[in-house]
């Protein structure tokens, strides 16, 4: 499985890998590229069925996700990394963090679900309703959870930057990350996390509410959580300087 992927920052820094949100590419973390890249070896990857990866025939499973990453360091002789992710992302790092400890240093995960929340059926109507109209017919509802109604409007251009994402990711990749997403329940192997842990949430995400990430404050041992105010989904997008701050903390 081949990931497309950008490297920034020094050749001889700490490893960083960036896992974007569902529906996104790579390019969704240019709010964070700037700061990151001064102190660590960025590597922004696209998931499988996302920008300019492959993008198989379904069924995809959380674990495929995370196997693509671990391919990923290994291509890259890559022993141990970093991992942020937001959304898919998230999910994605929680995996990594159950699933290949001996791999990654920390983690940071922004809004990331654990679990189906609103019910496996849910995913399963969208990834239909895309295999049969496209990502336009998701796109529009998708963004209004995503951003706040204030800054949207102040802020058109970052906005219709994720719009385009969203429009040229390839339906079938779309669909089959919605199956596995409906799919997953990671809760159970949460106590068994050991790599140091930052969880991030905001206070109005409709997408992965807050009251499904709080808990797993609990449930993963030393974990450090942090809520934003007055944020919704992509709160790279409308907070970079207190989520940079938050993620060089962390991390280094």
């Amino acid at each position: 499985m081949r990931l497309n992927y950008e490297t920034t920052g020094p050749d001889d820094a700490p490893v960083l890998l960036l896992g974007s949100s569902l529906g996104t590419t790579h390019a969704m973390w240019a709010p964070q590229l700037e700061v990151l890249s001064k102190r660590f070896r960025v590597i922004a990857f696209d998931h499988r069925g996302h920008g300019d990866s492959e993008a198989p025939d379904g069924p995809y499973a959380i674990e495929d996700f995370g196997g693509d990453v671990i391919e990923l360091l290994n291509e890259l002789l890559i022993e141990r990394a970093s991992y942020v992710g937001i959304s898919l992302g998230g999910a994605v790092g929680l995996w990594l963090a159950e699933n290949a400890p001996d791999r990654f240093h920390r983690f940071a995960l922004l809004c990331p679900p654990a679990y189906p929340a609103a019910g496996a059926q849910t995913w399963t109507d969208r990834a239909a309703q895309v295999r049969s109209e496209g990502t336009k017919a998701i796109v529009e509802p998708t963004l209004t959870r995503w951003f706040l109604p204030e800054y949207a409007a102040a802020h058109a251009a970052e906005v219709d930057a994720i719009r385009q994402q969203l429009l040229a990711t390839s339906p079938e990749g779309y669909a089959s990350s919605c199956e596995a997403l409906g799919a997953m329940d990671l809760r159970p192997a949460l106590a068994d996390i050991t790599a140091p842990v930052l969880l991030i949430t905001t206070d109005s995400d409709a997408s992965v509410p807050p009251e499904t990430v709080i808990p797993l404050a609990t449930q993963i041992p030393g974990a450090h959580l942090e809520i934003i105010e007055a944020a919704a989904h992509l709160v790279t997008y409308s907070h970079p300087a207190q989520i940079n701050q938050l993620l060089l903390t962390h991390l280094t």
